[in-house]
């Protein structure tokens, strides 16, 4: 299953390198065909609910990562990730937070033109004025007969883009 941003136009992803690979809710559990997914992308975002600190090192050997705690990053380790965070990379103004519900600021006031979320396990990509929405579903165990996905964020011609990847387990 892909999904794209925009079902009427045809998205071409840049070259690996520009895209960021996104991850939520893996629970513990760091799939072999996830990581396999994510090699050669310029950056990675987990969104929260990792379960595993040593998930955390292995998915910096493939990119650069950024990481959030979710609602079940309880233990000690995770007590130095942010619940939130704000970035900027290649062109993409993101706002990333665990649980979309929790959102307490206007991300288009501070200038985000990406909202990052997890927890719901459902892959989603919504556009909704100048912002894009993207939940990259989950990597993790299967839950509630949904798909096991990651998700690829780009910029094209200045507007964000995204792509639901569904893996092969």
């Amino acid at each position: 299953m892909t999904t794209e941003a925009s079902p009427v136009q045809s998205l071409c992803p840049p070259a690996p390198e520009e895209v960021v690979g996104v991850i939520s809710d893996t629970h513990g559990l760091l799939r072999p065909e996830a990581l396999e997914a994510l090699q050669g992308v310029g950056h990675i975002l987990h969104a929260g609910d990792i379960g595993d600190p040593a998930h955390l090192d292995a998915l910096a050997r493939v990119a650069p990562l950024t990481a959030i705690r979710g609602n079940i990053d309880r233990s000690p380790w995770a007590e130095d990730l942010p619940r939130t965070v704000s970035l900027t990379i290649h062109g993409l103004n993101i706002y990333m937070i665990h649980d979309r519900k929790d959102l307490q600021v206007d991300p288009e006031a501070q200038c985000r033109n990406v909202v990052i979320s997890g927890h719901s396990h459902k892959p989603s990509i919504e556009e909704i004025g100048s912002l894009l929405w993207l939940n990259p579903g989950a990597a993790g165990p299967r839950r509630f007969r949904l798909p096991i996905t990651l998700a690829f964020l780009w910029a094209e011609n200045g507007r964000p883009r995204a792509m639901i990847h569904e893996l092969p387990v």
